[in-house]
């Protein structure tokens, strides 16, 4: 089922893909690196307010949805999430727009936030529509809808940024436009759900104790993986943010695609095994979750660290390469890191319910990659800012092991994450090992190293039977051989 679901979502993440690496792309191109932080910048805060304002209302729709399934209180449950949902988006309108208003800001920085938190407000509609979705386990229907709002939306903001003054604003137009045309043809669909169920304060409030701790720890993620943008800025200067979001984007966001591909389709997976079935089937499948996550984000990693200065030269424009390239090895390490700790360990806390201690488990990472950003910036620049990220996110992984197994025992597949391991060493090895001739042109060194490891990593995945690959594509053939038979 998890394999089934997986390629059911694959759309989607080709689309983020697509368009998370397309940005950078385009707009390390059509933007100054000035422009480009101010971008990452807004982003940043666009972030964190639909985070802190919507984020804990999505999280309790989604976990709760299989339980009101099962006891036949739909109405009830969607009637809530909605009713509250049009209170916060009032409220995120006015205290946004207020805090824009009255903060000594740039006019143009002014306006970039205002798109941007217009976008954020109308993407928390269609966000928790897709969460009901997701959770409910209709994989087609969420897939469609988040396809063309990915794909609408960036189309669109890189045309806004090519052939309007919008600039820095021109993506965040586009997510407006795209969020909202995609929430008017699916929302009424939804609202069916809820006809008939009623609004009422306990619900609210048992959505809030679950929902809200989730909120406080994405802000402290956030503060993890952002704060040292406000940061650069302080310490150095915008166009030096503008070059470690870049850096940044190219490796983190890589692996973010993957991560959230597997957390989207085994989360609801986990959720409904436990609350459906009981703990055995639900640790059975957050196992084969992780051995999912582990054997396409340990070579994403890997291959990161080793294309490196080809990626970076392609990827991005002349002012930007020379520093993504030292900064994408190391963010790669980190987005491993956080991954695992997201949308592997921390389920442990979701599951329980328990997830006030999650966001109290992120409090000494987040501080501890403030005060290393502080101390190191200064001294080392941007490198400072990278390395400070790393040891983050290694007392984050440390931290929530330790901890989450207090309250849900998910399984540590030790040996899972060391067969993966190895599979990664012979790709490291085999392409470290090839003399690449240095008038090679960039793109060439790049497809060359990638496709040698992707060839190292397969064939090892499969004589190792990394998450059961060699097992699933056995099972592929054979169905297709009896169908053969049949036709015959």
């Amino acid at each position: 089922m998890l394999w089934r679901h997986l390629l059911g979502y694959l759309p989607v993440n080709i689309a983020q893909a697509v368009a998370g690496f397309g940005s950078i792309f385009l707009l390390t191109r059509l933007l100054s690196p000035a422009d480009y932080g101010r971008y990452g910048l807004a982003f940043a805060v666009m972030t964190i307010f639909h985070t802190l304002l919507f984020t804990w209302l999505e999280g309790a729709t989604a976990r709760f949805y299989a339980r009101a399934e099962a006891e036949g209180t739909l109405k009830d449950h969607m009637a809530n999430a909605y009713g509250t949902l049009a209170i916060m988006a009032v409220a995120g309108l006015v205290i946004g727009f207020l805090c824009i208003s009255f903060l000594p800001l740039s006019a143009d920085f002014k306006t970039i936030l205002a798109f941007a938190l217009s976008a954020a407000i109308v993407r928390a509609g269609l966000n928790l529509t897709l969460q009901a979705r997701r959770a409910a386990r209709e994989v087609a229907r969420y897939s469609l809808i988040e396809f063309f709002h990915i794909t609408a939306g960036f189309s669109l903001g890189i045309l806004l940024v090519m052939t309007t003054d919008l600039r820095a604003a021109g993506p965040f137009v586009g997510m407006l436009v795209a969020a909202g045309v995609a929430l008017m043809v699916d929302l009424p669909l939804m609202l069916k759900r809820s006809k008939g169920g009623k609004h009422t304060l306990a619900q609210v409030k048992t959505f809030a104790a679950y929902g809200i701790p989730i909120s406080l720890y994405l802000v402290l993620a956030l503060a993890m993986s952002s704060a040292d943008r406000f940061l650069i800025a302080a310490y150095l200067d915008t166009a030096s943010v503008g070059v470690y979001t870049a850096g940044y984007g190219l490796a983190n966001r890589t692996l973010d695609v993957i991560f959230i591909w597997a957390g989207m389709a085994a989360a609801p997976l986990t959720i409904a095994a436990l609350e459906h079935s009981g703990l055995a089937d639900a640790r059975a499948m957050a196992r084969k979750a992780f051995g999912f996550m582990a054997l396409l984000t340990f070579p994403a990693a890997t291959g990161l660290a080793l294309v490196a200065t080809p990626l970076a030269a392609v990827m991005t424009g002349p002012a930007f390469r020379d520093q993504a390239a030292q900064i994408i090895p190391w963010i790669a390490l980190a987005g491993v890191m956080n991954g695992i700790m997201t949308y592997y360990l921390n389920e442990a806390f979701t599951l329980s319910k328990r997830t006030g201690m999650m966001a109290a488990v992120m409090t000494f990472p987040a501080l501890l990659n403030i005060v290393l950003n502080m101390i190191l910036l200064p001294r080392l620049g941007l490198q400072g800012a990278v390395i400070a990220t790393v040891l983050a996110y290694g007392a984050g992984v440390s931290l929530s092991a330790l901890v989450g197994r207090r309250y849900f025992p998910l399984p540590l597949p030790f040996a899972a994450a060391a067969k993966t391991l190895l599979a990664c060493a012979i790709m490291a090895g085999g392409v470290w090992l090839v003399p690449w001739p240095s008038s090679w042109p960039d793109f060439a060194l790049l497809i060359g190293k990638a496709g040698l490891g992707m060839a190292l990593y397969g064939g090892a995945a499969l004589a190792l039977n990394l998450a059961d690959s060699r097992d699933y594509l056995t099972r592929i053939a054979q169905r297709l051989r009896k169908k053969d038979v049949v036709t015959i």
